[in-house]
C-alpha cells in the first residue's frame, strides 16, 4: 500500500501551492472536491492509482519541481 501513497511527494508541497496542487489532482484522479474520505484513500495509497492517473500525479508534481513522489 505504501508504494502507491503520494504522501512523500505532498509534504513536498508549498503551502501557498497546496490548494492549486489539490485541485488538480482531485480532477485528474476524477474525485469529489468535497470528498475528503476520497482523497485521504489516494494520498494513502490505500486505493491503487490506474496506470494513467499515477501518470497524471507525477506531471503535476513536476510541475512544481517535484520529483520524489511516491511513498509516505
Amino acid at each position: 500500500m505504501d508504494q502507491f501513497s503520494f504522501k512523500k511527494g505532498w509534504e513536498q508541497v508549498q503551502q501557498k501551492d497546496a490548494p492549486e496542487v489539490k485541485t488538480k489532482i482531485m480532477k485528474a484522479l476524477n474525485l469529489n472536491p468535497l470528498s475528503r474520505a476520497s482523497w485521504k484513500l489516494r494520498l494513502d495509497g490505500t486505493v491503487e492509482p490506474k496506470v494513467s492517473e499515477a501518470a497524471s500525479i507525477e506531471a503535476i508534481f513536476n510541475e512544481y519541481g517535484i520529483t520524489e513522489i511516491w511513498g509516505s
